[in-house]
């Protein structure tokens, strides 16, 4: 499975490649998924689930095509480094070197297009060996507007990444902990019915337990912020290994309670009003462009790339149908929570305590090991953002204002709600939306021209989109208008009506 180390880390094969996108794409974004569908209707979902995710697949191979052509640029910039050296160690060139373009020949292909750098041009020169993140590849190809607006759309998603992670833990806290005098619930609420203001321990409401598990969740991770924090494999793999227990665990339980006959969801086919979140829900249950390089990158042979790429989409469209279909038709929609979990803390769902337990607390353990990274990297970004060409920052700056910018504002999100149905779909329908579609296309765009420019019209580049036509790039923008202007459109509709 593992290959020769190189600077991007260990290579492993391309179905490793597949299994790692696919641990990356479904999280915590699919258990919000059930209720969405519930509210939305089942037809409704399921048509704009298998469009969305025909969607994210177009713009996944939007980046990939962008890694190929940075890697190709880059490539060439070393050969020319490497052309100016031999000069000056030899003056005098001979004929024999003429395969190779000499500095005043690459400073007019930086002008306007020669047909003999296509004619050189090696289908190896766009072979994706670099690890060149999305922050680079905007250096690379958009002005300094365009990569203000990249870090801005970044952070801003990072933000509402750690707002859902800031209130889904305390949440699920919550829920686990407070007890109902409902014999069926075994002593967690798992019902919507409840209201923040209904008791929980003593004189204490539930919303005051769920402040003092955000205070808990905050003093305890919230100090990574200010320090750097990395991902080891052993943390991967054992969260990894609780998310699909979990999840076999609910679908196999779903299944059996339909087959026997106590089912008691009856979705509606549509439902307009729910729309808006299902919208972010989905957007956000297929993000991944943003990872796409270190998870790309390390393929060791990445021949038939975009077929595999292809197949984890059309799995995690089966997976998320089973999942959300299953959920529906087995809980009645107003029961449904806004984390999936919850709905088998009853003991007429699951007569074990042990695995009531081990689900409710399923996303407390996920997130908490996902939030210091987050965290840290949307400091980094924030720095990046700020940064200056040889400059600094203060110690007071660097490691006290950034880390609390960073903090700070997800845990009073969090203060102020926890639903995250509503976090999860607004962070999906804006930033997520500008992530997963609006980048890739202006991306894929530019990178295009530049390749034109520095290799040459014609020149093929060997990892291109199967979507290569202009008219994609401009569907795809038209796309993501419509999601901006249908979810602002029916959140200001919502405030006018209340």
């Amino acid at each position: 499975m593992a290959g020769e180390i190189t600077e991007t880390g260990e290579l492993y094969s391309p179905y490793v490649g597949l299994v790692y996108m696919f641990n990356l794409i479904v999280g915590t974004g699919a258990l919000t998924m059930p209720k969405a569908f519930a509210t939305a209707g089942w037809l409704v979902s399921l048509v704009l689930l298998v469009f969305l995710g025909f969607m994210s697949f177009v713009t996944t191979t939007f980046v990939m095509e962008a890694m190929a052509a940075a890697n190709a640029q880059l490539r060439w910039k070393r050969m020319e480094t490497h052309k100016e050296e031999d000069d000056d160690d030899d003056d005098s060139s001979t004929a024999s070197d003429s395969d190779i373009l000499t500095p005043d020949s690459y400073e007019r292909a930086e002008k306007q297009p020669i047909l003999s750098v296509q004619r050189r041009t090696s289908p190896n020169l766009f072979e994706i060996t670099d690890r060149v993140e999305m922050g680079q590849m905007a250096s690379m190809f958009f002005n300094k507007v365009g990569v203000n607006l990249f870090y801005f759309c970044i952070i801003i998603y990072l933000y509402g990444d750690l707002a859902i992670y800031a209130s889904a833990v305390p949440f699920s806290l919550m829920q686990v902990t407070c007890s109902t005098t409902d014999n069926d619930s075994c002593g967690v609420e798992t019902d919507a019915k409840y209201n923040d203001t209904d008791l929980c321990w003593g004189p204490l409401r539930r919303v005051d337990a769920y402040h003092i598990y955000l205070a808990i969740f905050t003093l305890l991770l919230g100090p990574f912020t200010f320090f750097d924090v990395q991902k080891t494999k052993y943390l991967q793999i054992l969260t990894s290994l609780m998310r699909w227990i979990a999840f076999a665990i609910m679908i196999v339980l779903a299944l059996v309670r339909i087959g026997k006959g106590h089912g008691e969801g009856h979705p509606p086919l549509a439902d307009p009003s729910g729309l808006r979140n299902l919208l972010g829900v989905c957007v956000y249950s297929f993000m991944c462009q943003h990872s796409l390089p270190s998870l790309v990158t390390p393929v060791s042979s990445k021949r038939y790339l975009t077929r595999l790429v292809f197949l984890d989409y059309v799995l995690i469209l089966a997976f998320y149908g089973l999942l959300s279909f299953t959920a529906i038709f087995c809980f009645r929609g107003d029961s449904l929570m806004d984390m999936y979990t919850l709905n088998f803390a009853r003991c007429d769902v699951v007569g074990l305590a042990a695995v009531r337990l081990f689900l409710g607390l399923f996303p407390v353990f996920t997130i908490s090991t996902n939030f210091p990274i987050i965290a840290v990297t949307l400091r980094n970004n924030w720095k990046t953002l700020f940064h200056r060409e040889g400059g600094t920052y203060p110690w007071v700056v660097d490691r006290v204002v950034f880390p609390t910018i960073t903090l700070v504002p997800p845990v009073l999100v969090a203060f102020c709600t926890h639903d995250l149905e509503s976090l999860v779909g607004i962070t999906g329908a804006y930033a997520g939306t500008g992530i997963q579609f609006v980048i890739p296309a202006f991306l894929v765009y530019h990178c295009r021209k530049d390749t034109q420019v520095t290799f040459g019209y014609g020149t093929v580049n060997k990892h291109r989109s199967p979507f290569h036509h202009t008219f994609w790039v401009g569907f795809v923008l038209l796309w993501a208008f419509s999601c901006f202007f249908f979810v602002t459109a029916n959140i200001v509709l919502s405030e006018t009506k209340l």
